[in-house]
């Protein structure tokens, strides 16, 4: 299954192909993380949903400047879509 790409910090490689957005959701789902991200950019994408594994989802959750009591929803992460379910 090809999976989506998602940073918590700025990429310094490739910037063209990431774009910039906010956490709406996560969730688990059929053993991978669903995280549903509201493009800054908006435009008629509206939110994405991006599968990722789950060795993903707490790398790039331990990079964000949040602390361990709080909720990583409505933090800035960059992406790109690849596939997903």
């Amino acid at each position: 299954m090809p999976h989506d790409r998602i940073h918590a910090r700025e990429p310094t490689h490739h910037v063209d192909r990431w774009t910039r957005g906010i956490i709406r959701t996560i969730e688990e789902r059929d053993g991978h993380c669903v995280v549903a991200v509201e493009p800054e950019n908006g435009g008629d994408r509206g939110v994405v949903e991006l599968v990722v594994t789950l060795a993903v989802r707490d790398l790039f959750l331990g990079r964000l400047d949040v602390e361990d009591d709080e909720s990583p929803i409505g933090e800035t992460v960059w992406f790109r879509e690849h596939g997903g379910t």
